[in-house]
């Protein structure tokens, strides 16, 4: 349906090829990346490293407008992705760095991190490194400082996680704890003569070093800054590793900032971010010839909240009481959290189908006459499932209530995808090798 391909034209516009082959260019014999020009006879070598679930599709795209000799001969790389997404590729290593629907550093991933430190080490200053970083590539890139194994990091990471600190206290300590994170490969591969990094954007507003915890940016916190949040959330000094505390206060006595400098060689580019898809689904909503609302971007919240608030504002629309007449379309991106209720049931869902679940149940008793609503995460991937999300319509209610499945049972226990597998409306992709965080569409037709 129109729904579903509005939200497809979206994805579409952030397929990690496309918006490689738009930052990059290649004549044969220049190397143009995001309007910087490189000769190609004056590079050594084209280094290639970074990490992330669209690193495959950047990694392909990159070699495919290389030229044949220079790519065979003057071109290495190494990229840390999941496991569902490597393939052999000519010059550009993909190595496993965590099994599909895993979000935590592993061995595979610390092995692939010093890999990539290694390689850029190398550099000259003939030689040009890019760095290709996409959503997921924190947990891809997990490389502890010298004298911390990834056990120690990890207990640290728990504590927190457990302890109820926010993402920010808890990348404050981690990217200290990190060889690669908060500019770590940036002076990694400071010896190289340029360092371009090419960042598809899967957090709000872009900010740079939160993008896979900013390997290629500056750390704004400070060792001294860890220390506080470490001491805050351990209740007794022996919660965290003796090994951790020693090292970030060794570091803390000793800051005078000098190692946290990074090199001016070092340039980053977003290619690509949930604007670019918001825009697009825009685009192939108006020439559907639907009137289009769009609430941007930056639409946080809590998912079912969400749900029931979009499923009003189509409601409204439909009155004649909204910011566009019929037939409308409201696009919006972003990404709501989910509450998880206490239970020990066995449950499966993710926050696009929870948000599309919420609206169904809003709509129980007045069903959804003329009314689409569709929420996807644009990497294929809804929480730990194999859909992107759900679509619901007129239809799918009719079944619902025919078969007398409530929707609030399952609401309850944020069991979302039970639900749809059992009467149709997932929203099925596969790994779409791209992530911008999640697109919805809604439609109100006249």
């Amino acid at each position: 349906g129109h729904a579903r391909s509005i939200w497809q034209s979206g994805v579409d516009a952030v397929d990690s090829g496309r918006l490689v082959r738009q930052a990059v260019s290649c004549d044969g014999t220049t190397l143009e990346v995001c309007d910087r020009r490189y000769p190609l006879d004056t590079l050594e070598r084209l280094i290639v490293v970074g990490a992330g679930k669209a690193g495959a599709g950047m990694s392909a795209a990159l070699e495919e407008l290389l030229p044949a000799e220079f790519l065979s001969e003057r071109v290495s790389g190494w990229v840390n992705v999941p496991a569902d997404c490597v393939r052999p590729l000519e010059r550009i290593r993909l190595h496993a760095a965590r099994p599909a629907g895993v979000n935590e550093p592993t061995a595979e991933g610390v092995a692939g991190s010093e890999a990539i430190l290694r390689l850029v080490g190398e550099a000259t200053p003939e030689d040009l490194v890019l760095v290709l970083i996409s959503g997921g590539g924190s947990a891809l890139l997990p490389a502890p400082v010298s004298g911390i194994t990834l056990e120690d990091k990890l207990a640290v990471t728990r504590l927190l996680m457990l302890s109820g600190a926010t993402i920010n206290q808890l990348n404050c300590v981690r990217k200290r704890l990190s060889a690669v994170k908060g500019g770590g490969l940036a002076r990694a591969a400071s010896t190289a003569g340029a360092v371009q990094g090419l960042l598809i954007s899967d957090v709000i507003g872009d900010p740079l070093d939160i993008i896979a915890s900013g390997p290629v940016i500056a750390d704004s916190g400070t060792d001294t800054m860890a220390l506080k949040v470490l001491k805050k959330f351990a209740a007794r000094i022996d919660d965290v590793p003796e090994v951790v505390w020693r090292c970030l206060e060794a570091r803390a006595a000793d800051e005078d900032g000098l190692d946290e400098v990074i090199p001016e060689t070092v340039t980053n580019h977003v290619i690509g971010n949930n604007q670019v898809a918001v825009a697009a689904a825009i685009a192939r909503a108006e020439a559907l010839g639907y009137h289009v609302h769009s609430l941007g971007s930056e639409n946080l919240g809590v998912a079912c909240e969400e749900g029931v608030r979009l499923l009003e504002m189509c409601r409204g629309i439909q009155a004649g009481e909204g910011p566009v007449g019929v037939p409308a379309c409201v696009i919006s991106g972003g990404e709501p959290v989910v509450k998880l209720s206490e239970t020990d049931q066995p449950r499966r869902g993710g926050r696009n189908q929870e948000l599309v679940l919420a609206a169904l149940a809003e709509a129980w008793d007045s069903g959804l006459d003329r009314l689409v609503i569709l929420s996807g995460g644009t990497d294929g991937e809804d929480g730990p499932t194999d859909a992107a999300g759900a679509e619901v319509d007129q239809d799918l209610w009719r079944t619902a209530r025919t078969r007398k499945l409530s929707p609030e049972p399952f609401l309850a226990i944020n069991d979302s995808y039970t639900f749809f597998e059992t009467i149709g409306g997932l929203l099925q992709t596969g790994p779409t090798h791209t992530n911008v965080m999640d697109l919805r569409v809604a439609l109100i037709l006249a």
